[in-house]
């Protein structure tokens, strides 16, 4: 089956930067797949979310292309842009307070997409989400600060689906949550998406959430893709240097008393220029040649030392 998502030699540049933001970016969700994207902040993990929906900051230089649902979003005109966002794909936002209008009911937030496209919500659909996402009738009459965090999460998550997308975008919907509200919306999240058979794309910096929820793993640094593969075997049998030391710098209940291992260095300033492998200054593994060339995805990873690495 095609891909609901499909990224390819994605690059994004900014104003005032010497090096992009993106730098070819390749990824794929397939049809009722979950992929996460993990990474430290500011490694672009919101921004390739983003370009599915064609939410790119303003003045972006952007090459490559972005296919949701077969359609190439980096060149629809702004009014099929805007019916794909209703339609084919839908985000779940970090804060659902700031994605709400706290002056409307939740009725009209819930529904607002459905009426932007001129489309029709079916008969039951509504109060079928509502009771998927563990919700009553009545929040549609309420309004945002009426509601918890996590109700308003899944109100955020009613919405996304409502139309029936192909594609679920969830850039970190938890992070505003307490532990175990954030379980509760993972599990309602990973039901739903079985449900609606929809691809959908995770965004976190927790590892073992990602471990936990996805099939496949892509892992980011500066920019690119550092690492991918199958969940299981990516946290099993990490071949990058970056996922190995991310891994060790996750706390643990046996981990031995001490504390945690840490990644030394700073992730790179995207004001100073690159001329090799991003994450080679913070590597213990690095050589000139990592500092010199950038190296090539091969098998899934990004590092010019993988094989020795097994």
């Amino acid at each position: 089956m095609n891909p609901v998502l499909e990224i390819e030699a994605l690059h994004l540049t900014l104003p005032g930067l010497a090096r992009p933001v993106l730098a070819g970016v390749d990824l794929t969700v397939g049809p009722g797949e979950t992929v996460a994207l993990v990474g430290e902040s500011g490694s672009g993990k919101s921004l390739t979310s983003r370009s599915a929906l064609g939410l790119l900051p303003p003045g972006a230089t952007v090459t490559g292309s972005v296919r949701v649902a077969g359609q190439d979003v980096l060149s629809l005109p702004p009014d099929r842009l805007r019916a794909l966002r209703s339609t084919a794909a839908s985000m779940v936002f970090q804060d659902p307070r700031s994605a709400m209008n706290p002056l409307r009911r939740l009725g009209d937030f819930l529904t607002e997409g459905i009426r932007y496209a001129d489309a029709s919500v079916p008969e039951g659909r509504l109060a079928e989400l509502l009771d998927a996402v563990g919700l009553p009738a009545r929040v549609l009459r309420q309004y945002p600060h009426e509601l918890s965090g996590g109700m308003l999460q899944r109100v955020m998550i009613a919405a996304a689906l409502l139309p029936g997308p192909r594609l679920l975008l969830a850039d970190e919907p938890t992070t505003a949550l307490d532990t175990t509200t954030q379980a509760e919306i993972i599990a309602l999240l990973a039901r739903l998406r079985a449900r609606e058979g929809c691809g959908l794309l995770f965004v976190t910096h927790d590892l073992e959430l990602a471990a936990a929820i996805s099939d496949r793993v892509y892992v980011m640094y500066a920019g690119r893709i550092a690492e991918t593969g199958p969940a299981a075997g990516l946290f099993e049998h990490p071949r990058h240097p970056y996922t190995r030391a991310l891994l060790a710098a996750t706390p643990r209940l046996d981990a031995p008393p001490g504390p945690l291992p840490a990644i030394p260095g700073r992730p790179p300033d995207a004001r100073t220029a690159l001329a090799g492998c991003a994450f080679a200054p913070r590597c213990a593994h690095a050589t000139d040649l990592c500092a010199a060339e950038v190296p090539p995805p091969r098998a899934g990873v990004a590092c010019h030392h993988s094989e020795a690495l097994l």
